[in-house]
């Protein structure tokens, strides 16, 4: 039986003791064609499943199969991740797109921290293009990590994992060390709460190597968005640089655990290009909303 390093409890502890089975709802409810797949009791009431989804007060999260999209959804107005079917290791969603932007400021990780598995996205994304990388995804809520055959997130292996655990509970607790954290826990209220502490940030820049890089997705109301931004830009002791993603009302926020942060920004500029080729991605485009972001954020007087 494995342990999470983080907490010390067996994966399999928390899981119901009543054992949860697939289901699948018609559209009827839906404003668009296809399927709801969720995980409830094998004599669940699946009238009653669809009145609740209906209504907006069903509390796990589900996926919706459109027959080119599978979404993972935590109720009807709000999706957590997407994949398409036709190319399952695809970032679909522009946040996560930007998420990759980290990779201008470290290139070659070693070991990339994920918490927030959802769909698998950028698990999946980080493990095909970055080969020399190892990854470790965080994951706290158990039907999130039973929904990854449905997402196709590769099994564990030399180089992937995924922990079922608290990721404040991992970052006071671990001893390893991350090239990059790559924060996107989200519940359908924004940002969970747990993720917002000042503690968390201090734990988590203390795993980070020297010139590591933290990627936060910032989702939520703008005041609470713009409180958490000051919040890790104080416990980096530094200016950070932001993304804005327009679609989804995101804000993705970099961190980077050095002394004297302020990138190269030439060499920035050079790499662009070549990442862009490399991954697929509007790396350029990212290098210059960087470099904005960065100059107009204030400096501390001397």
């Amino acid at each position: 039986m494995s342990q999470s390093p983080a907490s010390g409890r067996s994966l399999e502890a928390s899981i119901p003791t009543e054992e949860l089975y697939w289901h699948e709802l018609p559209d009827a409810f839906l404003s668009e064609q296809g399927t709801v797949h969720l995980k409830a009791p094998l004599d669940a009431d699946l009238s009653e499943l669809q009145r609740q989804l209906r209504r907006g007060n069903y509390r796990h999260p589900f996926v919706f199969d459109d027959g080119e999209t599978l979404r993972l959804h935590f109720n009807l107005r709000y999706v957590q991740s997407a994949m398409s079917i036709a190319e399952p290791d695809a970032l679909q969603l522009m946040y996560t797109q930007k998420m990759m932007a980290f990779l201008l400021l470290l290139p070659n990780p070693r070991h990339i921290v994920i918490v927030g598995l959802g769909g698998g996205s950028l698990t999946k994304f980080c493990y095909q293009q970055l080969p020399r990388a190892r990854i470790t995804t965080i994951e706290i809520n158990q039907q999130i990590i039973g929904f990854g055959e449905l997402f196709q997130v590769p099994p564990p292996n030399k180089r992937t994992r995924i922990l079922h655990a608290d990721a404040a509970d991992y970052f006071a607790a671990t001893r390893e060390r991350a090239d990059v954290v790559l924060l996107d826990g989200c519940d359908r209220h924004g940002v969970v709460p747990a993720l917002c502490e000042p503690g968390f940030y201090r734990n988590l820049r203390k795993r980070l190597q020297p010139g590591g890089v933290l990627a936060v997705n910032l989702i939520g109301h703008a005041h609470n968005a713009d409180q958490l931004q000051a919040l890790i830009a104080a416990e980096f002791a530094s200016p950070v640089m932001t993304l804005d993603v327009s679609d989804g009302g995101n804000r993705i926020v970099f961190a980077i655990n050095a002394a004297q942060p302020s990138p190269d920004w030439a060499a920035v500029r050079a790499l662009a290009p070549v990442l862009a080729q490399r991954h697929g991605l509007e790396f350029p485009a990212y290098a210059r909303g960087l470099q904005r972001s960065y100059q107009r954020q204030p400096r501390k007087r001397v």
